[in-house]
């Protein structure tokens, strides 16, 4: 397992990975390349932004996407987490969290959003794990993301 910044030939294979969900993969690659370029962000978020891609053999496997915001009055937000199903359940997505952990604390951020639905049981139970306290029905939010470190 190697992790490392995203690079725009991993950005079809992101939306891969993001459109199994609701929404189709060109949906997908037109946010998150937006996102990486600069040119689609959101509310209030700020230039700084990372992608960090999880990989096994050169294959993607997952990634976090975070960046710095002014949302809510925080310092950062969470923006995407995910994990190709088939790696599920192996600590990778806590590894990315990890992370964009230390690449907020890198830029001197300390309190952090994340959005959640309400019902999407599986992402509120890793964000509550990980430290994360509701902030209303669809945000979660770290006061201090160095905490614990």
């Amino acid at each position: 397992m190697e992790f490392r910044f995203a690079e725009p030939n991993d950005l079809k294979t992101l939306a891969a990975i993001r459109g199994t969900d609701d929404n189709s993969e060109s949906y997908w690659f037109n946010r998150i390349s937006g996102y990486y370029h600069g040119t689609h962000s959101p509310q209030l978020a700020l230039t700084p932004r990372v992608i960090i891609i999880a990989t096994d053999d050169f294959r993607v496997i997952g990634f976090v996407a975070g960046h710095l915001t002014r949302r809510y009055d925080f310092d950062g937000e969470l923006q995407w987490i995910d994990t190709i199903p088939d790696y599920r359940g192996r600590g990778i997505a806590t590894s990315l969290f990890q992370l964009l952990k230390n690449w907020f604390i890198e830029q001197g951020t300390k309190r952090i959003c994340v959005n959640c639905a309400s019902d999407n049981l599986v992402a509120l139970n890793f964000y509550k794990k990980n430290g994360a306290v509701p902030l209303n029905e669809y945000w979660l939010v770290w006061e201090d993301i160095g905490q614990g470190l």
